[in-house]
């Protein structure tokens, strides 16, 4: 056994006092400082060998202390030698003392600026947006809420991600450059940790969002995330509002049950297979919901109007200028998209609106609209054709895609799906389909083939099918592709089909999915109908339930195959074209067909991104258009 010396004992008391950081060392110091003055100054006064007239202790401590922090003070000194030497003693142990006092004060700013590199300090800030995870759909979401808090004076977001603070400020910087009034913090923290998400205040924010990360099973991230913020002992009465999204069905109930009212979710792989869907039978669907979701033009509000109550439904669709109204949100809590015309509007009761802002939605108090009757076209019924797609290229949304594509197809349809590696369609789809891979109206089949390759294309005789799905494959022989590569060999796929289409003479009926905003832009020159970029439309949808939490009901009954949605129609099926009109005629030709007129489309606008891509949603009523062919109008319909 080590015999314990003195020795050790003060190394030991020395290394404990290193140990307990800058201010403990700063203390010792001065206790050290006051100790040589005192000790200096009793010589000095006791011996009397100070300067004639300061010979008081409180002189020669001062004169001290002024050496301790100046050394240079001691070129003036005046006395005998002992007294010069006691000064030169001061002075040496000031030296020595300050010295070690500027690496100390030095090593905290240091040590100080890495923890705040770290970004380990609380964020002081409440009312605020919470992000809790980092991936690509971050940077749109932050724009988004950026423009949504334009009118706050104090907006702040704070981030908590596993990824340096300082690299995270340095993304966000150049991607989305100046955020205008909105604070932009930034931590270093897991976010399933809980000691970790303290440092964002949570039970402070306004809203949490919970970014899923770009890896395998995100879902399970999500649901421990949501269990860490939920099952906090710590946290106060406050209701959370958390917002996120699931990519698998199967693990719905688990995150619904463990968040409960305070957890919106955002089934995204059936959402983004029902746009998808959807989209590629109308050209321009896409368009409609970024201009929808976004909070750079018109969104959707809630507003209670007592001017209302005894009306209609169909009342309300005439009473406001600049608002389009699609809905009622009933004093009980139910919600109901485009009901029927002739439902009452009862005390207490919420229009759902599409509007430019809060403040917008108010009644014009106009009573005439001069409607143009004779241009209103009688409604005419259809039948439900058998139509043929093309999928080229195959992802994990595929399957539930022809599954929400056979919903809306007539009987007889068929699909075709074209990929570089065998897919087992059935085994798919049953799988999307919780076991039952069978089909309700289409046939689906499989062909081997790289979709980039020039002749596989030519070999397909892609004239004979009336809508082509380019889907962007997320890997090339079993090595998985970033976003960019990706949409690089869409791209190509792309420029293939428009160049069969010019040399064949015929027109065809793309609809492609990017995962890259960015290259939308770029994609335009290969004359595809419309672009759906997936993860742009769920970080919109995010950013909307964030700010206002009733909206993840109305997106939910929008997006499902039940119910109404958005639909764009042919212009001639409701309004005489080349006649100028004004939108009051149009809102009522779609109200004789118990639908919701909210915007339309100019055909000859459709691939200028300048003007939204001919896509104007909630065009003032009163604005005259002239509709030509090819022009379509956007109604919120059953079918």
């Amino acid at each position: 056994m080590r015999i314990i010396s003195f020795k050790d004992r003060i190394r030991y008391h020395f290394d404990n006092i290193m140990s307990k950081g800058p201010i403990a060392l700063i203390g010792w110091l001065f206790i050290v400082s006051a100790i040589l003055i005192v000790i200096i100054s009793t010589i000095v006064v006791a011996l009397g060998i100070g300067p004639e007239g300061k010979g008081t202790f409180l002189e020669v401590a001062w004169a001290s202390l002024m050496r301790t922090l100046d050394p240079g003070t001691m070129g003036g000194d005046e006395g005998n030698w002992t007294f010069l030497l006691a000064m030169l003693t001061v002075t040496f142990g000031g030296i020595f003392i300050v010295s070690i006092l500027i690496g100390v004060l030095t090593t905290g700013i240091e040590g100080k600026l890495e923890q705040l590199r770290k970004g380990r300090s609380f964020v002081a800030e409440e009312e605020h947006t919470v992000i809790l995870g980092w991936s690509s759909q971050i940077f749109t979401l932050i724009s988004e809420l950026i423009v949504a808090n334009a009118n706050q004076k104090h907006a702040c977001i704070a981030i908590l991600a596993e990824k340096d603070a300082v690299e995270m400020q340095d993304e966000i910087r150049s991607k989305i450059g100046k955020t205008g009034r909105t604070r932009v913090v930034c931590r270093t923290g897991s976010p399933i940790d809980m000691d970790d998400l303290d440092i964002v205040n949570p039970q402070g924010a306004r809203s949490i969002v919970i970014l899923a990360p770009e890896g395998e099973d995100p879902d399970f991230y999500v649901i421990k995330s949501i269990l860490a913020l939920t099952n906090d002992t710590n946290r106060s009465n406050k209701r959370y509002h958390i917002v996120t999204v699931i990519r698998e069905s199967k693990n719905y109930e688990v995150a619904r049950m463990i968040g409960g009212d305070e957890v919106k979710l955002v089934l995204v792989g059936d959402m983004m297979a029902r746009i998808m869907a959807q989209t590629c039978r109308q050209s321009g669907l896409s368009v409609a919901y970024t201009e929808l979701l976004d909070f750079g033009g018109d969104e959707i509000y809630f507003s209670e109007e007592p001017a209302l109550t005894g009306k209609t439904f169909a009342d309300t669709l005439m009473a406001y200028e600049d608002s389009a109204i699609i809905g009622i949100r009933f004093q009980d809590g139910r919600l109901e998209l485009n009901p029927p015309m002739n439902t009452p509007i009862a005390t207490g009761d919420k229009i759902i609106a599409i509007s430019e802002d809060d403040d917008t939605v108010r009644l014009s108090g106009l009573t005439a609209f001069h409607i143009e009757s004779s241009a209103i076209r009688e409604q005419t019924e259809g039948v439900s054709a058998s139509e043929h797609t093309l999928m080229l290229g195959w992802n994990e949304r595929a399957s539930s895609i022809i599954r929400e594509l056979d919903n809306y197809v007539g009987p007889d349809s068929t699909i075709t799906v074209v990929h570089r590696s065998e897919v087992d369609i059935t085994s798919e789809l049953a799988q999307s389909g919780n076991g039952d891979y069978r089909l309700k109206n289409m046939n689906a089949s499989f062909r081997l083939g790289d979709t980039t390759d020039r002749q596989t294309l030519e070999n397909l005789a892609v004239e004979k099918y009336d809508h082509i799905i380019v889907l962007s494959t997320g890997e090339e022989d079993s090595a998985p592709l970033d976003s960019q590569e990706a949409d690089t060999r869409t791209l190509v796929t792309l420029l293939h089909l428009r160049d069969m289409s010019d040399k064949s003479g015929s027109s065809l009926s793309i609809v492609s999915e990017m995962l890259d905003i960015k290259n939308r832009q770029l994609a335009q020159v290969t004359r595809a109908d419309d672009f759906v970029v997936s993860d742009n439309l769920l970080s919109l949808m995010l950013s909307q339930i964030s700010e206002n939490a009733e909206l993840a009901r109305v997106f939910e009954d929008l997006f499902r195959p039940e119910g109404s949605e958005i639909y764009l129609k042919p212009a001639e099926d409701y309004v005489q074209l080349g006649v100028p009109l004004n939108y009051y005629t149009v809102v009522e030709a779609a109200r004789q067909r118990n639908q919701v007129a909210i915007g339309y489309r100019k055909h000859s606008e459709a691939y200028d991104s300048g003007k939204s891509y001919g896509v104007s949603i909630n065009p003032k009523k009163s604005l005259v258009t002239t509709y030509a062919e090819g022009d379509r109008i956007i109604v919120l319909a059953e079918d």
